[in-house]
């Protein structure tokens, strides 16, 4: 079993930076994968980033490419995801989530088997 807790939303201005963390407890070693969705008012859940665990490489979707970065701390089991030039089209609730499927793309939630409880990211104009 494994346990994510997201940490860092708040209320930004137009154009200001935060930074998510997600914490991962329990059994994780046999993590693949973990990325970030959001999902905002009205709208679907959207792919924001993901990272694997084992090579770090790092994986983007088309609205935030160039604007966001994920990174992890093995040591402290910890994906973070720090956000720049941030617009009110930004705002959303995050999910971390974490995969221990070795197969299914990055991009598709359904990769994912665990969840976080979301943080919520304002952004005002």
């Amino acid at each position: 079993q494994v346990q994510l807790v997201e940490s860092g939303g708040g209320l930004v201005q137009a154009g200001g930076s935060l930074r998510l963390s997600c914490a991962a407890s329990g059994r994780t070693s046999s993590s693949s994968a973990m990325g970030w969705f959001r999902q905002g008012p009205g709208k679907e859940r959207e792919f924001a980033a993901a990272i694997s665990w084992r090579t770090g490489n790092t994986y983007y979707g088309d609205s935030v490419k160039g604007r966001f970065a994920i990174s992890k701390d093995n040591a402290k089991n910890t994906v973070y995801l720090q956000m720049y030039s941030l617009k009110p089209e930004d705002t959303a609730v995050y999910y971390c989530a974490l995969s221990t499927n070795n197969w299914g793309s990055y991009y598709v939630a359904g990769r994912y088997n665990y969840w976080g409880q979301g943080t919520q990211v304002t952004v005002s104009s």
